[in-house]
């Protein structure tokens, strides 16, 4: 039997509660010390949750023997903590979005290319039963040529979510719904449908919220393959419904959503695969399972094990991040933008 791996979690705010749940059940990996802003919190985080060490700066991380670290930081804070753990050889596994624009999120990725440092992206929608087998009969030809996508966020988010400090900010977060809520929707369908050559797109501040960027934002896809696709992403649609993703290919129509695929055959056979599960698309944005972050980190656990890349790679998510930045500026311009 293998060990198991110890990690650190640098980043204690409101994704940090589903890493620890996500690590107590964890097969082969345990957590061994937190890292946040300010070491009261951050001491009084590891007593409550039991964490045997806590780590006062980068250096005491970098230095520790912990085998990978768990970045959950806002994405304004990330430059220099990934600069110091690449140094060190500490693989890294991050929550979205990278940074908070295309270059300096290719600018991180590029620091662990340079050090030869995994980097694995927490885009956890990939590991859900209903996506891999998507992802399995498109893979097979089981769908056929794909033909175009919807893809929909229609979430909800009350005011008071965008009144703490730095929330909805482009000096924070770096945009809206896009890159805070959506990106993992976009990742999922560019993951089953591959990479977008050009869109267009409306990014919209609506009147139900008070923020900087976007909490509307609708674009037309056209992808690589010859596929073309919608998508409409919101967090000003309440009460809040399940994000989805709805595939039609020659040979079958498929639609995911809530943890569950549907497909549809041309041939009128239809299966249904998975279970459902809240996304937390409503007021409250941590109401969903923790288990889909517990196998993302067990799949980058076994990925170092194994020496082979993690389910979601950095490189991999700087799609997600070009296909926001072409949004953005299609906005802007009112034209077709080319990736």
């Amino acid at each position: 039997m293998r060990p198991d791996l110890t990690c650190a979690l640098i980043g204690l705010g409101m994704v940090a509660d589903t890493h620890v749940a996500a690590l107590r059940d964890a097969a082969g990996v345990r957590l061994g010390g937190v890292m946040g802003r300010d070491p009261a919190k951050a001491r009084a985080f590891a007593d409550r949750h039991g964490v045997p060490h806590v780590f006062d700066d980068i250096g005491q991380v970098a230095a520790s023997d912990m085998d990978f670290v768990i970045l959950a930081t806002p994405p304004d804070a990330r430059h220099d903590l990934v600069a110091a753990l690449a140094q060190a050889g500490k693989p890294i596994l991050m929550e979205k979005p990278i940074e908070r624009d295309l270059p300096a999120s290719r600018a991180i990725v590029d620091l662990c290319a340079a050090a030869d440092v995994p980097l694995g992206m927490v885009f956890q929608h990939r590991t859900r039963r209903a996506s891999r087998a998507l992802k399995a009969r498109i893979e097979t030809g089981a769908m056929g040529d794909l033909v175009h996508a919807e893809l929909r966020v229609p979430w909800w988010r009350p005011q008071s979510y965008y009144d703490a400090p730095g929330r909805g900010t482009y000096a924070r977060d770096g945009g809206g719904v896009m890159l805070t809520q959506a990106i993992h929707t976009l990742d999922l369908a560019l993951w089953l449908m591959g990479p977008v050559a050009r869109l267009q797109a409306i990014m919209h501040r609506t009147p139900l919220h008070r923020l900087e960027a976007e909490d509307w934002a609708g674009a037309l896809l056209r992808f690589e393959s010859g596929a073309v696709g919608t998508l409409t992403a919101t967090t000003a649609a309440y009460p809040g419904g399940s994000e989805s993703v709805t595939i039609q290919g020659t040979k079958a129509a498929a639609h995911l959503a809530e943890g569950t695929l549907r497909l549809t055959h041309m041939d009128g056979c239809e299966e249904t695969l998975g279970s459902a599960a809240q996304t937390g698309g409503g007021a409250d944005p941590m109401a969903f399972t923790h288990a889909w972050h517990q196998r993302i980190i067990e799949d980058f656990a076994e990925a170092l094990r194994d020496g082979r890349p993690p389910l979601a790679t950095g490189q991999q998510a700087l799609h997600a991040h070009a296909v926001i930045a072409a949004m953005e500026e299609a906005s802007r311009s009112g034209a077709e933008v080319k990736l």
